[in-house]
């Protein structure tokens, strides 16, 4: 009892709270995009929004579970759990089923798994436990390198799946390296920032390019005469101006070539240079009809028409924003924003308390991991993002992404609750 006693004061119940909400939301979403008259509970286990339930109930139990274990335990085995999910991963590309073009599948009778959801955490996991050992110096060129694997590994073979959604969320890992001192990680995600606006900039204005070039030029000689004192940086800015006017004058042949058709298309219908309301542009049309239909206050839990008459293919999964949108319109559209908003916060917050450099990273990686998530899914709803096919997490459908996600979050809690007895 004691025990019991002991882990149920130590969690930190703001969280629980927040998750327990956008759980919530989340189910009763599903259930409005999937709503059947033939099927009107709830609690239809035969129906999408049954079998989500099912799923939260299998995710709180493991929830619970996890919050019993020692939280030894995951630093211990982090690369034990690492090594697993790739060897997932790998079986993938050898058994997995195509789904909507990408291999990213494998499937138990009735049960379909994705391994992918679960490589994030698998590399949370790996890279806290890497950089806490000992504390990692990443200024120490061979941890950097060990660093870099442990995050490309997982990412290239997600792409290997054809599921470009899940790999680039990969990416928010560059935000701890940040966080925890790694030298140029700030000038890296500027010069991500920076590839981005070129590569938007020289599709937008093709027949400009020179002017692009130009552009850049300036920008470069202006840093040059400003760091003219400090002659170790002409090489760097020098260097830095060869490599963008390459970029530039690469992006075309990259984009026709690198890039399938699909992929093609819906950047350029997000960039408004292409216009196909009845093909690739479809889901965005609608959904930014749906969402702008919702109003102030919105239509009212299974009043929207857009959601009742199925115009949003795949509402309950990707799209699951769009339902919110209609039927609470800004007032619920903002709540749940706010909601998400406070889950990154608190855990952003707790990491910065944490005793060990373990669960610090860990905490960093679930609130990144979260937030890119969080931010390509609704910016892909409302047509400021194309559209890569990644959940929201707690709200989209899924038992993969939903196991993922709860597990994911429940270990960082449990590390929290576990914070005091770490000297």
């Amino acid at each position: 009892m004691n025990e019991r006693n002991k882990i149920i004061g130590s969690v930190d119940w703001l969280i629980v709270l927040i998750y327990f909400a956008l759980v919530m939301i989340g189910w009763f979403s599903i259930f409005s995009a999937k709503y059947d008259e033939m099927h009107p509970s709830i609690f239809d286990f035969s129906q999408v929004y049954g079998k989500q339930l099912v799923w939260i109930g299998v995710s709180l139990l493991l929830g619970f579970v996890i919050l019993l274990i020692d939280a030894k335990f995951f630093n211990a085995f982090s690369l034990w759990i690492y090594v697993l999910v790739l060897a997932s991963l790998v079986a993938v590309l050898v058994y997995g089923k195509a789904t909507k073009g990408a291999t990213s599948w494998i499937e138990f009778g009735p049960i379909k798994f994705q391994p992918s959801e679960f490589a994030k955490m698998a590399t949370a996991l790996a890279l806290a436990g890497y950089l806490g050992r000992l504390d990692v110096d990443l200024g120490k060129r061979h941890n950097r390198l060990v660093t870099y694997v442990l995050i490309l590994v997982p990412m290239a073979l997600v792409l290997l799946q054809n599921d470009t959604g899940s790999a680039l969320v990969f990416m928010s890992f560059i935000l701890v390296l940040y966080r925890e001192g790694l030298p140029g990680a700030g000038w890296a995600m500027v010069a991500g920032v920076t590839a981005v606006a070129l590569f938007v900039f020289t599709l937008v204005w093709s027949q400009k390019v020179v002017f692009i070039v130009l552009g850049v030029a300036f920008v470069l000689v202006m840093a040059f005469q400003f760091l003219l004192a400090k002659r170790r940086h002409i090489a760097l800015v020098l260097a830095t101006f060869v490599v963008m006017f390459g970029f530039v004058f690469s992006v075309n042949y990259a984009f026709n070539n690198i890039l399938q058709e699909h992929q093609r298309n819906r950047i350029l219908v997000l960039l408004g240079q292409l216009d196909d309301p009845k093909g690739v542009g479809y889901n965005v049309l609608q959904s930014k009809i749906a969402i702008g239909s919702g109003g102030f206050a919105g239509k009212g839990f299974l009043q929207g028409t857009q959601t009742k008459y199925d115009f949003v293919p795949e509402q309950h999964t990707d799209f699951i924003f769009c339902t919110v949108g209609e039927e609470g319109g800004f007032l619920g559209t903002a709540a749940v924003v706010l909601l998400y908003v406070a889950l990154f916060v608190r855990i952003v917050s707790l990491a910065e308390r944490q005793r060990s450099t373990f669960s610090r990273v860990y905490g960093y990686s679930v609130a990144g991991i979260l937030f890119v998530h969080f931010a390509i899914n609704i910016g892909m709803a409302i047509g400021l993002m194309p559209v890569i096919g990644i959940p929201l997490p707690f709200l989209s459908y899924g038992g993969s992404s939903m196991l993922a996600f709860t597990v994911m979050l429940a270990i960082f809690v449990k590390q929290d609750a576990n914070r005091l007895n770490i000297l």
